[in-house]
Order: C-alpha cells, then structure tokens, then sequence
C-alpha cells in the first residue's frame, strides 16, 4: 500500500522557516515525481514543488522560488520542502503527493495518484 505521510508544520512568525518532511512507503516505481502541493480556505490546491526520481530535477512555482527548496533522501525514502521567508499568504495545509508513471516533471495536480494526509502550515504577520 502505497502510504505517505507528511508533517512538520505548525505556527511561524513572518520570516521565520520551517521543513516539512514527506516520508514515503509501499512503493516501487521505476520512475516517480513526488510534489508539494498547498491548500489555503477558499482557494484551489496549489502545486508549488516537485522533485524526479530519475535525475533529481527539481520545478518550483513562482510564488515560491527562491524562498523555497526541495529535496530528497533516498536512503530515508523522505523528500524535504524547506521553506524560508514565509509570508503570512503561505498560510494553507500542505500535501504530498506521487505521480507513479511521469511522462514528464508537472505540477499539475491532475496527474498525482497518491496523496497523504496534509499538514497545517500557518504564518503570522
């Protein structure tokens, strides 16, 4: 079964940083993309992250690049979202997520076919 579990979120100061881990089990897939993604009320989920399995390339959405870096350790079967700088509009439950067959690295939330449970990720001003 095919189970990840996200955590490390909690309450931040603007400005402040965390590191969400993203531990992932059940899975042998030749090829894989785990993502990041964000979901704050009231708005769509929000692809902000990914990393490749194959070549370890790594695609960032604009709101976060340069605050935020991805990364992984296989031998922990974890990948990483550091995230620096935060703002208060960071603010949303943060998911990770596996698209099992990539055709190509994406963001798009459609093409993800396993998703763990979020965590709260909230910034004060």
């Amino acid at each position: 079964e095919v189970q990840l579990q996200a955590s490390g979120g909690g309450l931040v100061q603007a400005g402040g940083s965390l590191r969400l881990p993203c531990v992932a089990s059940g899975f042998t897939f030749a090829d894989y993309t785990i993502g990041w993604f964000r979901q704050a009320p009231g708005k769509e989920r929000e692809g902000i992250s990914c990393i490749s399995s194959s070549d370890g390339s790594t695609y960032y959405a604009d709101s976060v690049k340069g605050r935020f870096t991805i990364s992984s350790d296989n031998a922990k079967n974890t990948v990483y979202l550091q995230m620096n700088s935060l703002k208060p509009e960071d603010t949303a439950v943060y998911y990770c997520a596996v698209d099992s067959n990539p055709n190509f690295i994406s963001l798009a939330a459609v093409v993800y076919d396993y998703w763990g449970q979020g965590t709260q990720v909230t910034v004060s001003s």
